[in-house]
């Protein structure tokens, strides 16, 4: 799937890289239910929607979003309408999504910047701690895995900050685009955004991308601030400091198999769902 950007219900017009991806939930409410036979989906109210719409997220997970008085025949309906279009969605996130892997990792490899990182785990109780050593090693400390997960987490979203933000500050010098701020954020399914006050958002898992493909992906958003669309200015921008971006674009659409389960779930290991 290419990169395509949509518009956000609620707060100023948001663009953002959107790359579906699922797995197999259906809840309605309180409800957990099967529409048919179908993957089971999990109907998310919004008081922000004026309409139904279907994701499905990198781990194959498959959302509906619906007005606050939409009715469950008309969801089931639109569902139903839709099954063909969230079948195939799924099937290329099932092949997208990375191996089951053990958790905690024995290293951790920042493809963007070419390290490699051992985890080193030692002692137990208190909070979670995770440090970059100049050896190549991170060494954490905290008791349960759910404490280890959730300090490597925080270790990430810092380390992309250091790592992202002196990269979005050099590419907007070279292409002369003046931004607001930059915000690094964990997302399951976008990639990276800009809004209309100028803010690039980023998401951390960038790190674990080749960092041409970074690059494309902060070429596209910079070229939001000068074209909030997608028009054939927009893409003739994007082409100029960056040509080869659609074989960029087609490999950051499969970019979520290089992303480490536990970046999102909370299993110690094999498959989620």
């Amino acid at each position: 799937m290419s990169a395509d950007k949509e518009r956000r219900n609620g707060d100023s017009p948001h663009f953002q890289m959107d790359f579906l991806n699922g797995q197999d939930r259906v809840e309605y409410g309180d409800s957990p239910q099967r529409i048919g036979d179908s993957p089971r989906i999990r109907i998310r109210i919004s008081a922000r929607a004026r309409r139904l719409s279907i994701r499905v997220y990198p781990d194959a997970r498959v959302e509906c979003v619906v007005p606050p008085r939409a009715r469950p025949r008309e969801i089931e309906a639109f569902i139903a309408t839709h099954r063909e279009w969230i079948d195939s969605r799924r099937a290329i996130a099932l092949r997208n999504r990375p191996e089951p892997q053990p958790f905690p990792p024995a290293a951790i490899e920042l493809r963007m910047s070419e390290e490699q990182w051992r985890l080193h785990v030692e002692g137990e109780g208190g909070p979670a701690r995770v440090c970059e050593s100049r050896q190549g090693i991170l060494r954490a400390s905290g008791g349960s895995m759910a404490r280890l997960r959730a300090g490597l987490r925080a270790w990430l979203l810092r380390a992309a900050r250091i790592r992202l933000e002196p990269r979005v500050a050099a590419i907007a010098q070279a292409m002369g685009v003046n931004y607001s701020q930059v915000s690094i954020r964990r997302q399951r399914s976008r990639w990276g955004s800009c809004s209309a006050r100028g803010t690039i958002s980023l998401n951390c898992c960038l790190l674990f991308q080749r960092p041409e493909v970074v690059d494309y992906l902060i070429v596209h958003e910079l070229t939001h601030v000068k074209h909030m669309n997608h028009s054939a200015r927009f893409w003739q921008a994007v082409e100029r400091h960056c040509p080869g971006w659609r074989a960029l674009d087609r490999e950051l659409v499969q970019g979520w198999r290089h992303v480490p389960r536990w970046v999102f779930s909370d299993e110690n290991q094999g498959r989620d769902g």
